[in-house]
């Protein structure tokens, strides 16, 4: 699979140290990103992953970007793209050549976008959690593959909620990715 991040790649960190064991099933094959200089690409250095970052200002416009993004994954040939903290909606062209996946710091349908864990505190809700779900056109819209839910507790800021709910996220990451890397690609949901 190639894994896409925009930041520190504790995500990714999770999902490489998962696959140090031979018997998990999934292989990182590159690591890309839309920004240089970031923690996510030096884990992926550090473990002699490939990576590559394909910048939105060096294209003329979101369709190139696009279209050049797609181009990058597809030369790893991955049955799988995992979306794991990349900040940027991803296109056309990507998801009309890629099976993507995402992670989500809430439980989806409620609490999409970018703001979810401060959205979720506003509400007053008691458990929020995070969402593992197929990517399509929309925002945190495509359909949702795996949940697990986390506790609002008294005090919680939007912080140390959000930390507790990273924990979640990367298990519940870890735990999903053997079995939807065996899904064949014509099999997607």
């Amino acid at each position: 699979m190639v894994v896409l991040v925009s930041g520190s790649g504790t995500l990714l960190q999770a999902v490489l140290d998962a696959a140090q064991d031979p018997g998990y099933g999934v292989q990182v094959v590159a690591v890309g990103a839309d920004r240089d200089d970031i923690e996510g690409l030096r884990r992926a250095a550090a473990r002699h992953v490939p990576t590559f970052v394909e910048r939105l200002r060096d294209h003329p416009d979101r369709a190139a970007w696009d279209a050049a993004l797609a181009d990058r994954i597809g030369a790893y040939r991955p049955d799988l793209v995992v979306s794991a903290g990349f900040m940027k909606i991803l296109g056309s062209a990507v998801l009309a050549t890629h099976r993507v996946v995402n992670t989500h710091p809430a439980l989806l349908p409620s609490f999409p976008g970018a703001h979810a864990v401060r959205d979720a505190l506003a509400h007053g809700v008691t458990v929020t959690g995070c969402t593992l779900h197929a990517v399509d056109a929309g925002v945190d819209t495509g359909p949702i593959l795996a949940q697990r839910a986390v506790e609002v507790r008294a005090g919680d800021t939007e912080s140390s909620l959000h930390e507790r709910i990273k924990v979640a996220e990367r298990e519940l990451l870890v735990t999903a990715l053997p079995g939807l890397a065996r899904v064949h690609p014509l099999d997607q949901p």
